[in-house]
């Protein structure tokens, strides 16, 4: 089994049961998707691709507030594509959300979905779950139009808060095999000199999480 094959294997296991309950147990954990979807700000008719869309939920809040955005979305895990397609259909938003299954460190957007470039792209809490987290930020980062905007959220090392809710929170976490990225700055850093752009991470909530934005040269 290849490592592609066998890491949507081990999603679909994690996520078989956990993808009816996802957007309800997640709405209070996973903080600063909501900043991420105000700020992608396409322009006008432009292309906006999640990577590792898991159950759709951004993608419809994306919609509900880009109305002329095209929108698309693939994930690892044909289960969660499924809670996704359900989800998107049963919101109106099938005919405008295009969905795909693909592996976010080697996908090819024009053969998933007849588009090249994105003006925006981004990743909300799954670069922590993937085992080449860097080559999947230089995978995504490649496929950004010119002036385009690669935007990333993810859990921080928590080292401002508690010690105990940092250790029950990360022994949490790694019961679904999420491990956050430190180096997170550091990845964007380099996944931008490679096409000539410019990066930037911040920490939010007391280095609960983290929020970086790639921009694409003009």
């Amino acid at each position: 089994m290849s490592d592609a094959a066998g890491h949507g294997a081990l999603m679909d296991g994690i996520y078989r049961q956990q993808r009816h309950i996802y957007d309800l147990t997640r709405e209070y954990f996973l903080l600063g998707r909501d900043r991420l979807i105000r700020d992608l700000v396409p322009p006008p008719g432009g292309t906006v691709l999640e990577v590792a869309c898991g159950t759709g939920r951004n993608l419809a809040r994306v919609a509900e507030l880009r109305r002329d955005a095209r929108l698309y979305g693939f994930d690892i895990s044909e289960m969660m594509l499924e809670t996704a397609r359900t989800s998107l259909t049963r919101k109106g938003l099938g005919s405008r959300v295009t969905l795909a299954q693909g592996d976010a460190c080697d996908f090819d957007p024009q053969a998933m979905f007849g588009v090249a470039s994105f003006d925006r792209i981004f990743m909300s809490y799954c670069l922590s779950m993937i085992p080449d987290w860097e080559g999947a930020l230089t995978e995504a980062a490649s496929h950004l139009a010119p002036g385009g905007l690669l935007t990333v959220v993810d859990f921080g090392d928590q080292s401002e808060l508690p010690g105990w809710f940092r250790r029950g929170l990360q022994s949490w976490l790694a019961k679904f095999h999420v491990a956050p990225r430190l180096d997170l700055e550091a990845a964007m850093a380099r996944a931008a000199e490679g096409i000539g752009g410019q990066a930037h991470v911040v920490t939010l909530k007391k280095d609960y999480c983290r929020y970086g934005v790639l921009a694409a040269p003009l």
